[in-house]
């Protein structure tokens, strides 16, 4: 049903990010690397003043993508020009303009990293390493630093304890196959959200696509992003969000809804939303210091209250949630994503529209 609108980690290479770098179900963050300082980029401050504004496209939950944008303004009165929707449709507008020879933003914001190996690989970003680039763990790090991690998702499942108690809540995600939870489970769309894509398409590739057959015997309600999923939620129409970014779930928590969020037993999909400097934009020294403001630990503290895990292995998670050294993550593998992206988008559709 389909509503319209741990052990060491090693370095992603160009095509297979983290593909066999984490055993199923190891914890993720062995920050090892802390104290071992890493060369930063120098930003030219007079340059960025000097074209007085920076355009930011982004996927980030619009309060704290705001909240970053105003502390930056703030420090540096530097203008800030955010065009935030979810992550799919940011890419489809960034390619968009591209393709029509125009280049508008100056920082593109995304968590597809599948696609940004790919826009890598054509030469759209600047390289540039930012202070505080030593903090960031090595598994999520593209090591020539053409996009660099500004924060974290963590997949998982959260559902409201007044409806469902706590000890009832799913913990696997094959618990979400059971009929009991018929009509109460809500997800969001993978050809709206690059997050889920990502996710999809590692578990029809994990499981088959029999799996999200099964799934869909449940009447899932799909919606087309988080904040459509989480209102879901909060209104109670649908008790249970499946394949979700934590980060709402805690956001809704602080705001006093009664909803706890598990991360599955087998483990989870851990995705970092990246930050990169767009090549032949009208203001690249801004959007360099857009980059390492974003990375700096200023920036990084703004969004654990909000809910949102930071990058930085130096900043602590969102109050009441799990350090990511302790969850369990399942390895991703972005070459696969990329190649499989738009049939994945496609099989969901028809599926889920029947």
């Amino acid at each position: 049903m389909t509503r319209k609108p741990t052990r060491k980690l090693d370095g992603p290479n160009r095509r297979s990010v983290l593909a066999g770098a984490i055993a199923f179900g190891a914890p993720v963050f062995a920050p090892n690397l802390i104290g071992r300082a890493l060369a930063s980029d120098a930003v030219d401050l007079a340059a960025a003043k000097r074209e007085g504004k920076v355009v930011v496209y982004t996927s980030a939950p619009m309060s704290s993508a705001q909240r970053i944008a105003t502390a930056f303004q703030n420090k540096y009165d530097i203008k800030v020009e955010l065009f935030r929707t979810g992550g799919a449709q940011v890419l489809r507008r960034y390619m968009m303009e591209r393709q029509a020879g125009t280049i508008i933003a100056d920082v593109l914001v995304s968590s597809d990293q599948a696609a940004l190996i790919d826009l890598t690989a054509k030469g759209h970003f600047l390289p540039f390493k930012p202070a505080g680039f030593e903090q960031i763990p090595e598994a999520f790090r593209d090591p020539t630093a053409h996009y660099i991690p500004q924060r974290v998702s963590v997949v998982s499942i959260y559902g409201r304890t007044d409806v469902i108690p706590v000890a009832d809540l799913p913990k696997t995600w094959d618990d979400l196959l059971d009929p009991k939870w018929k009509g109460k489970l809500v997800m969001t769309n993978p050809s709206y959200s690059s997050l889920q894509v990502s996710v999809v398409a590692m578990m029809s590739r994990m499981r088959g696509w029999g799996y999200f057959e099964k799934l869909n015997a449940n009447n899932v309600l799909v919606v087309q992003g988080n904040e459509q999923a989480v209102n879901t939620v909060k209104t109670g129409e649908r008790p249970l969000a499946i394949f979700a970014d934590a980060h709402y779930a805690n956001e809704a928590r602080f705001a006093g809804h009664p909803i706890r969020t598990v991360f599955p037993a087998e483990g989870t999909f851990v995705l970092p939303a990246f930050t990169a400097v767009v090549k032949g934009s009208a203001n690249p020294n801004a959007a360099k210091l857009m980059a390492e403001y974003t990375l700096g630990l200023e920036a990084q503290k703004l969004w654990p209250p909000g809910g949102v895990y930071a990058a930085r292995a130096d900043v602590d998670p969102p109050s009441g949630s799990a350090p990511l050294r302790d969850i369990k993550v399942v390895p991703m593998d972005f070459a696969h994503v990329q190649a499989s992206s738009a049939a994945v988008k496609k099989r969901f559709a028809e599926m889920f529209s029947s």
